[in-house]
């Protein structure tokens, strides 16, 4: 059995409504060349290619809160979550379940929903962006939001959000050649887990179950860099970083780091190797974002699939990251 953690699906009636509120929004055009994402018969045959294999399925880009105002996105939040919980209903065998949506610009509508996607839909964690139209994801306004999911026992999953008006230098409006999505996706992920990690937040909710998409980002290949901080070689020691004691934490930052969870979501078999060598057999689940490739989500799958039968560790293990660990973490 192979339990896809962080894939995404938008029902149809979730993407009409995309239509009416942001029309010409590229997605309109493009996601609808991907079958998988759209249709349930499409992603079932695409699985069906892969064996005994399950999906837990989640929204794509664009995050609801650059869709439309507070005042709107409660709903849209709603419907969404509605949807993919119908989704689940009708194929149970193959959509165990699915991770919710929040309307992020409306953090008192956000609890709400939070709860009855949990409660009454079934949902087993939710989704939130790198950053929330902007602002940091360890912004206090949203720290609410992480403690009512320490409540439900269930996970955070983090998505990266940057898109081309992320320039790559200062002089410029936009980023060039896809670095926004190349290298700003990764590099989103893991200033919001270091930014979440130096808010204290751990500290506050030991309980508190993170996945970081993409393994984590770059964390892992610059875990170097997380254990010598700059101002750590000249004013600290080995054991001293400056930065983290004046941010009161109670462990060495790498520490917290390696509290994440991190999914396969890469599709490579060194980082692949790198990511689980830093965070452990325990804290790795499978992923592979698909449908989002151009073979309509096989290459994804093929390729994440290898990626973890390539990693130098007992069958046992193995098991544990296909499958066992999404069990145990979203109590399937």
């Amino acid at each position: 059995m192979i339990i896809d953690i962080f894939n995404h699906f938008m029902p149809q009636a979730y993407f009409d409504r995309l239509g009416a509120l942001i029309p010409g929004h590229p997605v309109l055009t493009a996601f609808p060349r991907l079958k998988p994402l759209l249709d349930v018969d499409a992603r079932l045959r695409l699985m069906d290619e892969f064996g005994e294999m399950q999906h837990v399925i989640s929204l794509a880009n664009p995050p609801l809160e650059l869709i439309a105002g507070p005042d709107k996105t409660p709903e849209l939040a709603r419907l969404a979550n509605d949807a993919l919980a119908e989704v689940c209903r009708k194929h149970p065998d193959r959509f165990p379940t699915f991770i919710a949506s929040l309307p992020m610009n409306n953090v008192e509508a956000s609890l709400a929903e939070i709860d009855r996607a949990v409660k009454t839909l079934g949902a087993r964690g939710v989704q939130m962006f790198t950053n929330v139209a902007g602002k940091p994801l360890s912004a206090p306004e949203y720290r609410p939001l992480f403690a009512r999911m320490v409540e439900h026992g269930l996970p955070v999953w983090v998505h990266p959000m940057r898109a081309a008006q992320f320039s790559d230098y200062a002089a410029e409006k936009e980023s060039q050649n896809e670095i926004w999505f190349s290298f700003g996706w990764p590099y989103e992920t893991s200033a919001c887990m270091t930014r979440l990690i130096y808010s204290g937040i751990f500290d506050q909710m030991p309980d508190l179950k993170i996945v970081s998409h993409h393994m984590g980002g770059m964390i892992p290949y610059f875990s170097g860099k997380i254990q010598l901080g700059f101002r750590q070689i000249f004013f600290g020691a080995p054991d001293k970083n400056p930065v983290a004691a004046e941010a009161g934490l109670k462990k060495p930052p790498v520490e917290y780091f390696k509290m994440l969870y991190a999914d396969t979501a890469l599709g490579e078999v060194a980082p692949t190797r790198c990511g689980h060598a830093f965070f452990g057999t325990k804290q790795c689940l499978f992923a592979s974002d698909a449908p989002f490739d151009s073979e309509q989500g096989r290459g994804l799958l093929r390729r994440s699939i290898a990626a973890v039968n390539a990693l130098e560790i007992p069958q046992p293990e193995k098991d544990a990251i296909f499958a066992g660990n999404a069990r145990k973490l979203l109590k399937l």
